[in-house]
């Protein structure tokens, strides 16, 4: 496992979209290995998609205390409701902002072994699915920021 240079604002790879991952090999294993390890080594860190470590490819790591969640191209299968929350993100540095993300959604993924995963998730872990998966897309929460706050 090594640790990887999280890529911040400005950098132009943040706003591309990510490629799906075609097999779950070793490699794809080793980056999702390095960017548990990055997260867990930065502060704040709950979640890390792919390319905010500067690869454009459809990978999440998240872990908001309840374990690590090792997701290869998630997708958002259904949204539910709303909640404002408050985000931030390692890729811009000190600063947050309320935004409204739907209060549960459920996920389609595949684990670290290839195999399917549907997860339901609602409040903290489900801003942080919707915040992560929208990296992939390019987009990043200040896109959707109605206030920063300090």
């Amino acid at each position: 496992m090594a640790l990887r240079q999280i890529r911040v604002y400005g950098d132009e790879i943040l706003r591309k979209k990510s490629r799906e991952i075609k097999e779950v090999d070793d490699r794809v294993r080793q980056i999702l290995n390095d960017m548990a390890d990055t997260m867990y080594n930065t502060e704040n860190g709950a979640g890390l998609a792919a390319p905010q470590i500067g690869i454009l490819k459809k990978l999440v790591v998240i872990d908001m205390g309840e374990g690590l969640i090792k997701l290869v191209n998630p997708r958002i299968l259904k949204e539910e409701g709303k909640q404002e929350v408050v985000e931030g993100c390692l890729s811009i540095p000190n600063v947050w902002g309320k935004l409204i993300r739907p209060e549960k959604v459920v996920v389609q993924a595949l684990n670290e072994n290839g195999e399917e995963m549907i997860l339901n998730a609602k409040g903290e872990l489900a801003k942080c699915f919707c915040h992560e998966i929208d990296h992939l897309e390019g987009m990043l929460f200040t896109d959707l920021v109605t206030e920063y706050v300090k």
